[in-house]
C-alpha cells in the first residue's frame, strides 16, 4: 500500500509549525500506524533528515502515549482503539492521511507530534489518592464491596489518561478524563474518606490548568478508546455538588 502522508513538524514550542508532505511505498495492510512512522523515520534518516517526533511506549493499546490526531479523529478512524492498535489496513492504497497533534491550550506542543500532557498529572495528585493506613496487605473479602460498585469503579478506572477526550471536545474539557478519576474511587469505600476533598480539588486543577467547559455534546465518550461513559461526568457532578454541601 502506499499513502500520501501530510504531518505537523514543529521544532519546538515557540517555533512556528506547519504541514509537511511526505510518501511511504509497500506498506503492508497488517503494519501498524506507528510501524508506518518508524518505516517513514527511518527513511529520512538514511537521507540525513530529522526524524518525526512522536509519543510511543507499550504498544499494546494500554499506555495511551500514542495520541494522535488522524484525519480529524482523535486516534484515528477506528472506534475503541489507540493509534498504536490502528492498522493500515483501516485505510485505502493511495489515501492522503493527515496527521497533526492533541490540539489544546493545556496540552502544549513539545515538538511535532508529541505534546505535554503533565497537566493531566497534576490533575491527579491533587486528588487521586487514599491516605489511610491500611497495614499489610488485607484479606480481599474483609471489606464488602457490590458487584456492580467493584465493575463500575473498574470500568472507570480503564482511563488511560491519553487525552482524546480534551483533543475532540470543541472546549478542550478535560471532564471525562477527571470525572473517570473521581469515579473510581467514588464507588469503593476505600475512596470515601476523602471524597468531599478529592473532588473539590481535581476540579479546582483542571481549571487551572486551562481546560475548558464540557460542551455535552458527547463527542468526548465517542472518540475515547476505552469507552469511558459520560455517566461518569453526572456522577463527578453529583459528587460536587455533595462535597460543597459537606459542613467545612
Amino acid at each position: 500500500m502506499d499513502f500520501t502522508l501530510k504531518i505537523w513538524r514543529q521544532e519546538n514550542a515557540n517555533a512556528q509549525g506547519s504541514m509537511k508532505e511526505y510518501k511511504v511505498t509497500d506498506i503492508d495492510a497488517d503494519t501498524s500506524f506507528l510501524e508506518m512512522l518508524d518505516v517513514l523515520n527511518q527513511q529520512l534518516v538514511d537521507k540525513n533528515e530529522d526524524v518525526i517526533s512522536f509519543d510511543n511506549d507499550c504498544r499494546e493499546g494500554v499506555c495511551g502515549t500514542c495520541s494522535l490526531y488522524i484525519n480529524g479523529e482523535a486516534h484515528g478512524p477506528k472506534k475503541l482503539v489507540t493509534t498504536c492498535q490502528l492498522y493500515m489496513r483501516s485505510f485505502t492504497d493511495g489515501q492522503t492521511i493527515y496527521v497533526e497533534p492533541f490540539r489544546a491550550n493545556a496540552f502544549p506542543i513539545v515538538k511535532d507530534l508529541v505534546v505535554d500532557r503533565s497537566a493531566f498529572d497534576r490533575i491527579q495528585q491533587a486528588g487521586g489518592y487514599t491516605s489511610f493506613n491500611t497495614g499489610s496487605a488485607p484479606e480481599a473479602n474483609n471489606i464488602l464491596i457490590p458487584k456492580e460498585a467493584a465493575a463500575e469503579a473498574f470500568d472507570a478506572a480503564e482511563c488511560i489518561g491519553c487525552g482524546a477526550c480534551v483533543a475532540t471536545c470543541k472546549n478542550s474539557s478535560a471532564m471525562l478524563f477527571v470525572s473517570a478519576k473521581v469515579s473510581q474511587f467514588a464507588y469503593l469505600p476505600q475512596g470515601q474518606v476523602e471524597a468531599a476533598e478529592r473532588v473539590m480539588n481535581m476540579v479546582a486543577q483542571m481549571d487551572a490548568e486551562g481546560f475548558g467547559n464540557c460542551t455535552n455534546t458527547g463527542a468526548c465518550e465517542v472518540e475515547c478508546p476505552k469507552g469511558i461513559s459520560l455517566e461518569n461526568i453526572t456522577r463527578m457532578n453529583r459528587e460536587f455538588l455533595k462535597a460543597t454541601l459537606v459542613p467545612k
